[in-house]
């Protein structure tokens, strides 16, 4: 409890305030492990340079109902906090890549390091010839998720799993950015996860 209080207080002093008082006392909080997202290679440091979000890859939330609300164009990475603008960074197109195998079955997996009541998960691809070198916008995305697991208002496991279709007909890189919707706060975990097809 101290802890959450303390990252609360922590995060009221980097631009946090609006999901703090957004999001509820009873937070869930993870982030996209396969794909292996950005969060991730900053957490494990692949990545260096990646500010707070190298301590706490869990928390890049913002406000649910992506693509139609959530965070603006341009900070979609970081989930528009401001505290880990350090994701939507391109760096010059140089972010590790997963490879995938366009059209295949695939294991999409989250670490979930608080479980929380779930609407769903919802994954989305860039557009063929987005630029890698430009912050995410929805205008790069694919208008439609090619992958929605319904949850129906359960909680994921710590380790949370689900078999599905990767897009067809993609090839060379692109990004896929998962959308994880909580069913009982306004709020959304995003990971953008950099892959090869």
């Amino acid at each position: 409890m101290r802890k959450k209080i303390a990252a609360a207080v922590v995060g009221l002093g980097l631009g946090g305030a609006a999901m703090l008082f957004t999001s509820g006392s009873a937070q869930g909080h993870g982030y996209s492990q396969d794909p292996t997202s950005r969060q991730a290679f900053c957490a494990d440091g692949t990545v260096a340079d990646c500010g707070a979000i190298q301590h706490e890859p869990q928390s890049v939330e913002g406000p649910k109902g992506f693509p139609e609300a959530g965070p603006k164009d341009g900070a979609i990475c970081s989930a528009g906090n401001e505290s880990f603008k350090e994701l939507d960074d391109p760096r010059g197109g140089k972010w590790p890549a997963t490879k995938l195998q366009a059209g295949q079955n695939h294991t999409f997996s989250w670490t979930i390091t608080a479980r929380h009541s779930t609407t769903d998960f919802s994954y989305y691809v860039t557009k063929d010839g987005w630029d890698p070198d430009k912050p995410l916008t929805r205008a790069d995305l694919e208008s439609k998720p090619f992958l929605t697991v319904p949850m129906n208002g359960q909680k994921p496991d710590a380790t949370w799993t689900a078999e599905g279709k990767l897009p067809e007909g993609k090839s060379g890189r692109h990004m896929i950015v998962g959308v994880w919707t909580i069913a009982d706060t306004a709020n959304a975990f995003y990971s953008c996860a950099d892959v090869e097809f």
